[in-house]
């Protein structure tokens, strides 16, 4: 037990309020839940707060397709986020939302303060302009290329290989609102000067404390670049916080979403009759951890303290950044059923078989884990089931019908438990470092000698000797007390089935880190029952197929205007939206620096279009000329580095020389409809 007790608060990143929660984002909630749930068993005041990320233009614009007002749109959304988290026992002490009072209150106050200390910076920008919806485009409504790797069908702000860029940058770019290619246009903006703070981060990082050396190496990468000024405005429309004493203005999501940290702990201690500044102020000897996803690394861990410090608040102890969440390997995909929504699995698996499969897999690090299906079966049914629970069923009957449900009063053999209550201090390092994975691994290892000990003693031959009743009492209440040292320390990875357990056990207190010092004995346990059973695969297959059809159905959650290019499934009603025309090649030709396109002129009769095609590899493009192909004519045009495609000529095949043009008789009339 420690001596000293730790006053800690503890935040996981802020989920958007426009979508459901996924097994993607529980690995972050989950990973804290189990770093909280430690700390509080090892009796220190650890505080667990977090809060629905309400702001922006993705918030505005779900909300008008949904026909209701965005504050509809947040109060639905938070409710659903409430439920999905605490049905996966995922304990806050504190829910809240960055549409709140709290938050306006400390957004304010950071932005005034950094201004009355010259950070803020006002200047005019040429920025994206959508004037088919006559609006400004935020960085997450424009996709293109990546300027820096060439990474297509990309957000305007960053790609998925890190690279960071302004949406001016980005080559091909294209609004998702309209799909048209946006024009620049002026604006007034205002800038934090996030490099007034490069002395300052530079000692924060390199002191070894607060970020994993993984993170602060990509950080050494983003200080060589050179630390930019910070958009931290966008115009109206925006739902969001208007920027004190300006009109039109609006402060950018991101700046008042970190800062939903602060509001939610403020709610929690006017509640609790706590001291805010006691934890915030700076030279605070709280603990202050952050959980993010390696995506939003950049975010909290340059502009985030450096607003923090700037703004005259203490910045945090550590901000540990996780990997993301694969699937069978490969990433979450909606037409494999594998991109899995929280409540959808909840209705068909218990949620400590997924916490202690993610336990098993979390490490210190940064790296990346992997749902693999098959294996989470396996591995839940040995360890959890195989394992663990098949000590306490294995035991329990033989104290319950022989004697009364009561236990020993002696340890059959002192030598065999102690490295049981000994083990606690090294799991105990291991969860306190985040590698659950090891602590996992000791645990199961104990489990493994536990039930070496039951199968050598052989309760069930020893019951038959009426001189060995004495020994039977005493074995299986060694074994129920090593259940006991080990439901104790999964109790913060597994919580629904440790509950069941101590009910079991029939103690007077919930469990704590230091129970397995003192063996339970002279002690009525409850009778047994059942605390988890084994998974079947086909509640597994139910559940993927589940999801599977629930997507079909349901547009990707967390981007309202855009459907994935792959996955998503299309109704019939969205199908006969596609204007199907004939069309005559009235010219074709290769692209100079193209690998794979053709330019090609389409006669829509009467009408002429260029479309540019992969195609050329498959296709001369002097013996195009004459045929007639079928194209949809309704797609919004595309800018491309090479031209604008006003259109797309439809063709199947698995590439290479098979690429098939879809034919249409000759005798076809140019810009005649296909149904």
């Amino acid at each position: 037990m420690a001596t000293k007790q730790r006053r800690i608060l503890v935040t996981s990143a802020l989920p958007y309020a426009n979508g459901s929660i996924h097994l993607g984002h529980l690995v972050e909630y989950v990973q804290t839940d189990i770093w909280v749930r430690f700390q509080k068993t090892r009796g220190h005041d650890c505080t667990y707060v977090c809060a629905d990320d309400a702001h922006g233009t993705p918030i505005m614009l779900k909300a008008m397709q949904d026909n209701v007002t965005p504050q509809e749109l947040i109060d639905a959304t938070g409710e659903e986020h409430r439920r999905d988290f605490a049905d996966f026992h995922v304990q806050f002490d504190n829910y809240h939302t960055t549409h709140s009072e709290e938050n306006r209150y400390f957004a304010e106050l950071i932005y005034t303060r950094l201004r009355d200390a010259g950070h803020i910076a006002v200047r005019t920008i040429r920025q994206a302009f959508d004037d088919q919806a006559g609006m400004f485009l935020p960085d997450r409504f424009i996709r293109g290329t990546c300027p820096h790797c060439g990474l297509e069908d990309q957000y305007g702000d960053s790609c998925d290989n890190g690279h960071t860029y302004s949406p001016l940058e980005l080559r091909d770019p294209i609004s998702v609102i309209s799909g048209r290619p946006p024009v620049e246009k002026e604006s007034e903006h205002y800038f934090f000067k996030l490099g007034d703070f490069e002395d300052w981060l530079h000692g924060w990082i390199d002191s070894g404390e607060h970020v994993q050396p993984e993170i602060a190496n990509k950080l050494k990468e983003w200080f060589k670049a050179g630390l930019q000024d910070w958009d931290i405005s966008r115009d109206a429309p925006y739902w969001g916080f208007e920027i004190p004493d300006v009109k039109g203005k609006y402060f950018y999501v991101w700046l008042d979403a970190p800062i939903g940290y602060l509001a939610s702990f403020r709610q929690y201690c006017d509640r609790q009759g706590l001291d805010f500044d006691a934890y915030w102020k700076p030279g605070s000897d709280a603990e202050v951890y952050h959980f993010i996803g390696k995506d939003i690394a950049y975010f909290h861990t340059l502009f985030w303290p450096a607003m923090l410090h700037g703004g005259g608040f203490r910045t945090p102890t550590a901000v540990y950044v996780h990997g993301f969440l694969t699937v069978n390997g490969t990433k979450m995909s909606k037409s494999r059923g594998t991109f899995i929504n929280a409540r959808t699995y909840l209705q068909y698996l218990h949620p400590d078989y997924l916490r202690y499969y993610y336990a098993a897999k979390l490490g210190p690090g940064v790296d990346d884990i992997d749902l693999n299906l098959d294996d989470f079966v396996a591995r839940v049914n040995s360890d959890l089931v195989g394992k663990l629970v098949n000590i306490a069923s294995r035991c329990a009957g033989f104290i319950g019908k022989n004697f009364s449900g009561e236990l020993a009063t002696a340890i059959d053999d002192p030598t065999i438990y102690q490295p049981f209550a000994d083990a606690g201090e090294s799991i105990a390092q291991a969860y306190e470092t985040r590698d659950f994975g090891r602590a996992a691994r000791e645990i199961m290892a104990l489990a493994d000698r536990a039930n070496q000990y039951i199968n050598e003693r052989q309760p069930w031959v020893l019951i038959k000797q009426p001189e060995q009743t004495a020994q039977v009492q005493q074995v299986c209440s060694l074994g129920i007390n090593m259940f006991r040292a080990l439901i104790t320390y999964l109790k913060p990875v597994i919580p629904a089935t440790a509950e069941l357990a101590e009910a079991f056990l029939n103690e007077n207190a919930p469990l704590r880190w230091d129970s397995p010092a003192q063996p339970l004995l002279g002690h009525c346990i409850e009778r047994f029952k059942p605390l988890l059973t084994r998974i079947e695969s086909s509640n597994v297959e139910r559940m993927v197929e589940a999801s599977r059809e629930s997507l079909q159905a349901t547009p990707e959650p967390n981007s309202p205007l855009v459907a994935d290019p792959i996955n998503a499934q299309i109704g019939y009603e969205d199908f006969a939206k596609m204007d199907l025309r004939v069309a005559l090649v009235s010219d074709a030709e290769l692209v100079d620096g193209a690998d794979k396109l053709l330019r090609i002129t389409l006669d829509l009769g009467g009408e002429t279009r260029n479309v540019f095609a992969g195609i050329k590899s498959a296709y001369d493009p002097a013996k195009l000329v004459g045929r007639h192909v079928v194209v949809v004519a309704n797609l919004a045009p595309r800018k491309m580095r090479f031209g604008i495609s006003e259109g797309m000529v439809l063709a199947a095949g698995p590439g290479g020389t098979d690429i098939f043009l879809l034919g249409v008789d000759q005798g076809a009339t140019p810009g005649m409809r296909v149904k």
